[in-house]
């Protein structure tokens, strides 16, 4: 059993379905793995729904395994890139609104001015 540590700091563990869009594995890749015992899991529950807490590194291994170094390196990079974005496109929603909050905050004041 892997150090129990690393099942609670955060960034160590992710689930069965984050490790699918993260890097690229099928659930059954990944449940024949822990059917073969090559990467330990728990499990857990959200809103009353089962998921598979795993380890990242020995889902890292497995990747390496089925996939080779080049994928798992472009899978990183492609994900890095999709937080990045989504990332990006938040503080754009966030720039947004304030812009238009703004806007009406110069137009009450232009208003409260113009009164006086």
């Amino acid at each position: 059993m892997a150090d129990s540590f690393l099942w609670t700091r955060q960034g160590e563990t992710l689930s069965h379905k984050n490790a699918c869009k993260e890097f690229g594995l099928t659930e059954e890749e990944i449940f024949d793995a822990i059917r073969q015992g090559k990467i330990e899991y728990k499990e857990n529950y959200a809103h009353g729904n089962p998921y598979f807490k795993l380890l990242r590194a020995e889902v890292k291994s497995l990747v390496l395994e089925l996939r080779g170094v080049n994928y798992l390196k472009e899978k990183e990079v492609e994900f890095q890139l999709r937080k990045v974005t989504s990332k990006i496109n938040s503080l754009k929603r966030k720039i947004s609104y304030l812009e238009k909050e703004k806007a009406k905050i110069i137009e009450e004041y232009q208003r409260f001015k113009d009164k006086q």
